[in-house]
């Protein structure tokens, strides 16, 4: 048996500038951080050569292409294990439309494995790419590729991505009492709605040649925050934030809404520094940075929403357990 958990994240600003419809090009970067809420994938050898594969719904398959859930059915095919296996998923949180990055931990944890199942030790970003290649390519998702990465590395993560196909990724190496002071000015609120990021990534990419100055502006503010960060102003984040979201709401029409928009006024005006909604964006988590002083107003300001307490993840994908067997001699 094979258990692997898996970091879900934040992406706290650059968001957008790391889709290949724009970084290609121009160059992307994003500021993301992976969090203490997370999916866990469990590998069990089963004595039969049948597939169990269990999630929101049961499958039993005699065949990997019958596979309706695509992430797993990709994931088998890339690793290599054809049959005789029980996979099972689970979240920490909402794992459909919640803008956590839930669907590429899935991708990565299944990778990690299925591939530590076969007897097979594989580098973050092998993971990252891998992931990256069943999402994007066999899978056609309007994506970027942020997500993967900060899945399989974890850590606070400066994150470039080309121009052309070139990632680069680097630890801000925050001291303890840094990495301290960002995590407590961060509360995660959820908003109850969920959606289908596909659709607003897919307006997104079309839009790509109006929206230039507001992904210059994305890429840009991720850069500036970088350099805050490492110099140790923390405050200087939450405005950033700001900023972005008002960028952000730009890039297509489904990013925010008026009951999202009626939230993150109304925590602004309570006494947080930023607030935006995680992900793509049309629901899922509210990410406000606040300082602790104005913390207890802002929830107060957000009280129909859920907090989700969170804590910053140093680690990303790891295998917890593994019990091996000799499967494959």
């Amino acid at each position: 048996m094979i258990i692997t958990q898996t970091p879900l994240r934040i992406g706290l600003l650059g968001g957008g500038t790391d889709l290949p419809s724009y970084y290609l090009e121009h160059g992307g970067r994003v500021l993301n951080c992976a969090i203490d809420k997370y999916i866990y994938v469990i590998v069990k050898q089963r004595f039969d050569d049948e597939i169990y594969v269990n999630y929101s719904k049961k499958e039993i398959v005699s065949r990997v292409a019958d596979i309706e859930h695509e992430l797993v059915r990709e994931a088998m095919l890339m690793t290599g294990v054809t049959g005789g296996v029980e996979i099972t998923t689970l979240a920490d949180i909402p794992s459909s439309g919640s803008g956590l990055g839930s669907s590429s931990a899935v991708t990565v944890g299944l990778l990690h494995a299925l591939y530590a199942y076969t007897g097979r030790q594989v580098s973050a970003e092998e993971l990252a790419e891998g992931a990256c290649r069943i999402e994007i390519e066999r899978c056609g998702k309007p994506i970027g590729k942020q997500d993967q990465y900060i899945a399989a590395l974890g850590g606070i993560r400066d994150l470039r991505f080309g121009p052309g196909e070139d990632v680069s990724h680097e630890e801000l190496g925050l001291s303890a009492s840094e990495r301290v002071a960002l995590q407590q000015q961060m509360m995660l609120f959820y908003t109850g709605i969920t959606r289908r990021a596909d659709n607003i990534l897919a307006e997104q990419n079309a839009n790509v040649p109006a929206t230039l100055p507001q992904l210059d502006l994305l890429r840009d503010l991720a850069g500036f925050a970088v350099k805050r960060l490492r110099s140790g102003d923390v405050d200087a984040i939450g405005p950033a934030l700001r900023e972005s979201w008002e960028a952000k709401r730009k890039l297509a029409s489904g990013v925010s809404n008026s009951q999202v928009d009626g939230a993150v006024t109304r925590a602004l005006e309570a006494g947080a520094s930023g607030v935006k909604l995680t992900g793509a964006g049309g629901g899922g988590f509210l990410v406000v940075l606040c300082p602790m002083e104005r913390q207890r107003a802002v929830r107060e300001s957000l009280a129909d929403m859920r907090e989700l307490p969170i804590r910053l993840e140093r680690f990303g994908s790891r295998v917890m357990l593994n019990v091996a067997r000799d499967i494959w001699s």
